[in-house]
Order: C-alpha cells, then structure tokens, then sequence
C-alpha cells in the first residue's frame, strides 16, 4: 500500500523521528513487476501500477524531504530497475513507472544539493530468484492476447536464455548500502551484471548501436509469413 502524502508517510516519519532522534536514509523499495499488452491492460491496473512504483516514492520523498532539510543532511534511495535503462518487451507500463523514478530522482538531486540532501538511484537487474516475478502473476492474466502469444512465447524464451548472470539480493543490498553512504555526487548504483552491460551499452554506444544490441538480446523473431499471407494482407 503506497504511502499518501500529509496521512500515513508524514505520521511514520514523526513516529521514527520520535523514536530514533532523526532520519538519515530513506530507500523507496517497494515495487510491483508486470509483463503485459499495452492494448490489454486496463487502466486500473496501470494505476495500481504507477500508484506504487511511481506516486508511492513521490509521497515518502515529500515527506521526509522537510525533516532532512531541517536536519541539514540525509541521502534518499530510491530503488528502479534495469529495465529503466534498457527498456524490453511487454513492460511498456512496468519500464514507465520506473523511468518516472529516474527522471524524478535525477532532477530532485539538482533541488535538494543545496541543503546537503543526496537523491540517489540504485538499479537493480533481472532476479527471477526472488518473489518480485510472482507476486506480479496474478495481475498478469489475460493480459497476453491470443494474437500476441508467440511473441510473447519467444520472449519468455529470451528470458530464460538470459545474456548474462542474473542479479542476486546480495547485489542489490550492497548497491543500496553504497548508494545510502557513498561520499561524492554519483546518483546511479547499477546492481547485478545485467545493469551494468545495460548502462554501458546505452551510455557508451550510439544510438542505433544500442538498438541493434537490444534486438539480438529481447526480441524475438517473428514467424516467416508465406509468400500467399502477404499477398492476402
């Protein structure tokens, strides 16, 4: 349940403040995954979606960012994913909340740099291992059409056939420590192996590059339409 701003996050953080003397680090963690068709998925659960990947960080920022100000320091994490860098198939909805995130927090590094407050990303990569894909699933029926399955099919097969390591909660957990204490004015911490080729081939590499290398890594080919279907369409 995503933390509203003025209720439920202003109380939780008077009551630490109470208890614990001041707030030094915030990390924004929590996150709901999705594949989906753009074309099947309802706006409710794009809204679910957006409510917690998206607006439930804005919330908590908003609110601890008067505490942090007045205290003079204090790092924010919010916690992305690689798909934020390089964006794949059938998360349109999932790569838009936490692309919001990227922008949100990069600009809010600019805006709190004078009061001593550090806005901070950390990027995790792809960890089936986790229960982060399951808790999705059941927001993910009969969100694949019919007319979609054998791309999706072949993506899925992508994904278990995954380009390197996967990202393990140790690397996540060590990118979030880095990033929560971390001297200097880096706001992106990739974690896991996938991350860090993501980022190098985005940032380092020319645009059609880029988009080539992600081709031959996510997309499937589609089946090879007869010469009489392509006259019929």
């Amino acid at each position: 349940m995503p933390l509203l701003p003025g209720t439920s996050g202003t109380h939780t953080i008077a009551d630490a403040v109470a208890a614990f003397g001041a707030i030094d680090v915030l990390v924004n963690n929590a996150g709901i995954g999705m594949a989906s068709v753009v074309e099947a998925t309802p706006d409710s659960i794009i809204r679910e979606i957006f409510e917690t990947n998206s607006f439930g960080v804005f919330a908590t920022c908003r609110a601890i960012i008067p505490h942090m100000r007045r205290q003079g320091h204090g790092v924010i994490v919010n916690v992305t994913s690689s798909t934020a860098i390089g964006v794949m198939p059938l998360v349109a909805i999932y790569a838009a909340s936490k692309c919001a995130v990227e922008g949100y927090t990069e600009s809010l590094s600019y805006e709190l740099e004078p009061f001593g407050i550090r806005a901070r990303l950390v990027e995790p990569g792809y960890a089936p291992t986790t229960n982060f894909t399951a808790n999705g699933a059941p927001r993910m029926q009969g969100l694949i059409p019919a007319d979609y399955e054998a791309f999706a099919h072949g993506c899925f097969q992508k994904m278990a056939h995954y380009p390197t390591a996967y990202c393990t909660e140790a690397e996540v957990a060590q990118a979030v420590f880095t990033a929560a204490t971390a001297e200097g004015e880096e706001i992106r911490y990739p974690a896991g192996p996938d991350t860090r080729l993501l980022a190098e081939l985005r940032w380092s590499t020319s645009e059609p590059h880029y988009l080539e290398k992600m081709r031959e890594m996510f997309r499937p080919k589609l089946p090879t339409r007869s010469l009489a279907e392509t006259d019929a369409l």
